[in-house]
């Protein structure tokens, strides 16, 4: 097998990652920001969130892949991924790491220097994910924590703090990542199984892991109602968690009986919709009040 050309490589590093689904943690990041700012926090604030955001979770895609490019040759589920296919070498995908993890390193310095001291503690935790299922059942909620530091983050660049609305918006991410991850490996259940690799779905069965998943989301619609609670968010908020459930609600009737064939509908549709809607409540709430 050999790699592709240059011209090529960019569009199957990409893919690899899927730069489309940064529409999960994108939004979050954009609505911690409008709420610290209480409305528009500026083009140029904006802009390098989003900068820190791409960054940030490319570098820790990429570093996923390459960490697990020889679990994923095994996987035939994932046998098929861009590095061991061998469509994309190591040294560029390491090279593509380097460009992203300094436009993160770029962006935090250019928003202020709490964001510039809490960029080794997000990238501990982006490097431990790619670990954590050779030895932790737990890597979901690691997964949640890492996908948590985008809203809480965003308040940091606004605020120069951490406050406690940005520990409970993280919060919503980490239950709600780590709820959705725990369906999506159900995927890989028997291969995780076989491989000696860790996960809820191996430690608690598909049953199991379906209301694991169910409690972690019902704990992030508390923690939205807990945050409109805190920062004294109005009906339009409140109608923007109504939806946010409903969503969540026809996630999980879709694979109420396990059944991994509704698992695209389940997975990208309605999470990318999910944190799309909390911006666009967000957004309203915070720019009628």
């Amino acid at each position: 097998m050999t790699t592709a050309q240059p011209a090529s490589q960019l569009k199957i590093f990409l893919e690899m990652i899927k730069f489309s689904h940064t529409v999960f943690a994108l939004p979050f990041a954009l609505s911690g920001a409008l709420l610290a700012a209480g409305g528009f926090p500026g083009v140029r604030q904006t802009v390098w969130i989003i900068a820190a955001m791409v960054g940030a979770r490319t570098a820790a895609m990429a570093m996923n892949r390459l960490i697990d490019a020889e679990i994923d040759a095994r996987n035939p589920r994932t046998a098929g991924r861009a590095i061991p296919a061998g469509l994309l070498g190591r040294g560029t995908t390491l090279l593509f790491i380097a460009v992203s993890t300094g436009l993160m390193l770029v962006a935090a310095a250019m928003l202020n220097p709490l964001c510039l001291k809490l960029l080794p503690l997000a990238l501990f935790f982006l490097v431990l994910y790619s670990y954590c299922k050779r030895f932790t059942s737990l890597a979901h909620v690691v997964l949640g924590i890492c996908l948590a530091a985008a809203p809480i983050g965003a308040w940091a660049a606004i605020r120069g703090s951490v406050d406690p609305p940005a520990l409970l918006l993280g919060s919503v991410v980490l239950f709600w990542v780590a709820g959705f991850d725990i369906l999506y490996a159900l995927q890989d259940l028997d291969f995780d199984r076989g491989a000696g690799l860790h996960s809820i779905p191996v430690l608690l069965g598909v049953n199991g892991s379906l209301w694991t998943a169910r409690l972690f989301h019902l704990i992030m619609i508390g923690l939205l109602i807990a945050l409109a609670s805190v920062m004294a968010l109005g009906a339009v908020f409140l109608c923007g968690i109504a939806l946010v459930t409903c969503m969540l609600v026809y996630e999980h009737w879709l694979l109420k009986d396990g059944d991994l064939l509704k698992l695209d509908a389940a997975f990208f549709n309605m999470n990318g919709y999910i944190s799309i809607a909390i911006l666009l409540f967000t957004a309203v709430e915070v720019f009628t009040r």
